[in-house]
């Protein structure tokens, strides 16, 4: 049965955004695939994940289905081809909406058995001025689709129509995902919510002897006691050294007394939608002094790159903005040594912070959207959502630049970072991870137990 944890489906707002839609494809027909089942070993697959593009038009949460948009076909503009009810197939696998809940529940103005898509296909793209399909993801259907396009182009001649164009659907779809309605924005305050108190929870329990993974299974747990499907990327826990590793999962070593822990976390709700929270502290309450000097420079940065997040601003300029009390920062610690603007232009930091301040967020963990259309930066308006995320990472791991100090061993092993989810605003921002508190006092705050 449908997921009882999902907010209850809001037709009219994917009939809205389909409605966008198929205004921005002009003639042209869309294909868009659903996400199929993946194998994990043998015939065990992984946990099912709707394709992002596929959701955010239909709401329907099964695999293997394809939706077509059909503005030259307008008494039938949105057709579902779906997997039938099949009362033995149900027996092993679970619930199935089938043709009827497609029609009745979705929204469809009509739909067919999934079986049956090679043979409709070619008569429902039949008229359009081109097809919109993303190329080279969906390798069951794309030989369909290919094969309806080839006839097309092979009649075209004797027709006397021009031949159809093919396209992608990502760059229009991918504009309307990268601003939140207002009931996207509640979900993704949903969602950091759920990620925020996780956070909390793991600074309570972590100390010196535990392991990462037992942080984790804190984490992870408050997520589905919750209600949210699971964690919305490998949850990265990783004390010491390993925060370093900026994708490091294995989470999976001792917890040391006097080892920072670097926690980037958040949870995906059963709809999709998604939280992503940093937040880095000392395993046993206390910063030594080379950690409070770091945590407090990244702090500052992080809090002067959302001071930065507002209407007409850019994600560079965010990013920008990070950078430079960074820079400042470290040259006061002796860790770079230069001009502030030398440093910046050269990139002579990276070795220490080599990653963007943030990314979109929303229904992908790294949401869709463009950051630049040509030579220009993309302005944030209201309703975008991103994240902001400096950090600091002392290893040997990459080379000191050339006329750089060398990292001495007392700043070594040293892994920083702090991530908020930040929403634009009318007149500014909302941090919606705010919950997940971030000051020096509050990450020194005494060990329960």
């Amino acid at each position: 049965m449908p997921d009882p944890f999902a907010p209850p489906l809001d037709r009219a707002a994917f009939a809205d955004r389909r409605d966008r839609f198929l205004r921005r494809l002009g003639g042209a027909a869309a294909v868009i695939p659903a996400a199929p089942l993946v194998t994990h070993h043998a015939d065990v697959e992984h946990p099912f994940r709707q394709t992002s593009d596929f959701w955010y038009l239909t709401g329907f949460d099964e695999p293997g289905a394809v939706a077509l948009f059909l503005p030259h076909q307008p008494d039938n503009p949105f057709v579902l081809f779906v997997a039938p009810k099949q009362a033995s197939a149900e027996v092993w696998n679970g619930f199935r909406w089938g043709c009827e809940g497609a029609v009745a529940e979705f929204g469809a103005a009509v739909a067919h058995p999934i079986e049956e898509l090679a043979q409709r296909l070619p008569g429902y793209l039949d008229g359009a001025e081109g097809i919109a399909f993303r190329v080279g993801r969906h390798p069951a259907v794309e030989p369909l689709v290919l094969k309806a396009w080839a006839a097309q182009l092979d009649r075209a001649p004797r027709s006397g129509r021009a031949a159809l164009g093919l396209v992608a659907p990502c760059p229009l779809l991918h504009e309307l995902r990268l601003r939140k309605s207002p009931a996207e924005l509640e979900r993704l305050r949903e969602a950091a919510r759920i990620s925020a108190e996780a956070h909390e929870l793991a600074r309570q329990v972590a100390r010196p002897g535990l392991n990462e993974r037992q942080v984790q299974a804190v984490i992870e747990h408050h997520f589905l006691e919750q209600g949210a499907r699971g964690p919305a990327y490998g949850s990265i826990v990783a004390g010491g050294d390993n925060a370093c590793v900026l994708h490091y999962t294995a989470n999976n070593a001792t917890l040391r007394d006097g080892d920072l822990l670097l926690i980037d976390a958040g949870c995906s709700l059963a709809d999709y939608y998604n939280g992503d929270i940093t937040r880095t502290f000392p395993v046993n309450g206390r910063f030594s002094g080379e950690q409070r000097a770091l945590y407090t420079l990244v702090l500052a940065a992080q809090e002067a790159a959302v001071s930065a997040v507002r209407p007409g601003a850019t994600a560079e300029g965010v990013h920008d903005t990070a950078v430079r009390v960074l820079v400042e920062g470290l040259v006061e610690l002796g860790l770079l040594q230069g001009s502030i603007d030398g440093i910046i232009e050269q990139g002579a930091y990276r070795h220490l912070y080599m990653h963007r301040t943030g990314h979109w967020l929303g229904l992908d963990v790294h949401d869709v959207g463009a950051y630049r259309l040509g030579e220009h930066p993309v302005q944030l308006e209201t309703g975008m959502v991103l994240t902001v995320e400096p950090g600091l990472y002392l290893s040997d791991r990459l080379p000191v630049p050339e006329g750089q100090p060398a990292i001495a061993p007392r700043w070594k092993g040293i892994g920083i970072r702090i991530e908020d989810d930040v929403a634009v605003s009318e007149h500014g921002h909302e941090v919606l991870t705010a919950a997940a508190l971030k000051s020096v006092a509050a990450m020194e705050q005494p060990l329960a137990g």
